[in-house]
């Protein structure tokens, strides 16, 4: 059975979690909207990642809508002591699957009740603040508003940590003036390290950098280069960039998702797997 010891672990909050967790967006239906097609192959991915040492799950309840969640709760649930379960909010769901804003602080509250509903808990690990004034990537403008909601459910004891998404270094700024920020998710990978400078400061600051799509936007060319050096060391082309997230730095905790069991063990066994200086290189070079 893949281990994902090797990869060591980080503070997320106050727990202490495994750095190589896992993302649930693709248990919901296509489009990420929708029930998923087999349920029951969606809680056994579940169950066999808890199985296979996975202490951090990452969720929405803007997955499906609910669905997710719910198939999350159905699965796992009683949940095992040492599991965080981190969501986000900031966004829903009209009739037709489209994404759009939600973030009075109205909404944000009635999202939170919906996680806590969902996914059957009394209080929020980790709650996310999904930037919404860009959906394609971050844009300056502040959060303010949405923050310190955030951190008025956090005094109500249903929140413990609050984090940010899709934001800039100025946003992450603003919101650690406001509270304690326990986590940033961005999209970041081997070919889109505009995140650089941030992942560095906040590693500085023991905050974790959570990122999200280890291959997405890389040109044909990038993914040619990244498979020829898959295939020099007997990995998958995922495998090997998330090993380079690992390596990139300690505060970089990884959510790959997928609906399979089989592609679960294989983004597991990724922590396993040693890039040596050489392809290090490589790979910055990509």
């Amino acid at each position: 059975m893949p281990s994902i010891d090797r990869a060591g672990t980080y503070q997320l909050g106050d727990r202490t979690v495994r750095r190589l967790g896992y993302g649930t967006m693709q248990l919901a239906g296509p489009g990420v909207f929708g029930p998923p097609r087999d349920p029951d192959a969606a809680r056994a991915v579940l169950r066999e990642a808890v199985a296979l040492g996975v202490d951090h799950i990452d969720t929405s309840d803007f997955y499906g809508p609910h669905t997710t969640n719910q198939v999350i709760r159905e699965a796992l649930r009683p949940y095992p002591e040492d599991l965080v379960i981190v969501t986000k909010v900031g966004a829903r769901r009209d009739a037709q699957g489209a994404w759009l804003p939600a973030v009075s602080a109205d909404e944000l509250r009635r999202a939170v009740h919906d996680n806590l509903r969902n996914l059957g808990l009394d209080v929020l690990e980790v709650v996310n603040f999904r930037s919404m004034l860009d959906a394609h990537g971050p844009a300056e403008g502040s959060l303010e508003a949405q923050v310190t909601a955030l951190a008025e459910l956090r005094e109500e004891g249903l929140i413990k940590h609050i984090g940010v998404s899709n934001v800039t270094m100025k946003q992450v700024e603003e919101a650690r003036r406001i509270v304690p920020i326990a986590c940033v998710q961005n999209m970041y990978n081997l070919v889109h390290r505009h995140d650089d400078a941030l992942i560095d400061a906040l590693a500085r600051d023991g905050i974790p950098y959570v990122p999200f799509f280890p291959l997405g936007g890389f040109s044909p060319l990038q993914s040619d280069a990244l498979s020829a050096v898959a295939s020099g060391l007997g990995a998958t082309p995922m495998q090997v960039a998330i090993a380079w997230l690992l390596r990139r730095s300690p505060n970089i905790l990884l959510i790959p998702g997928t609906s399979s069991v089989a592609h679960l063990r294989e983004n597991m066994a990724a922590a396993d797997l040693v890039l040596p200086d050489e392809v290090m290189a490589k790979l910055d070079g990509i």
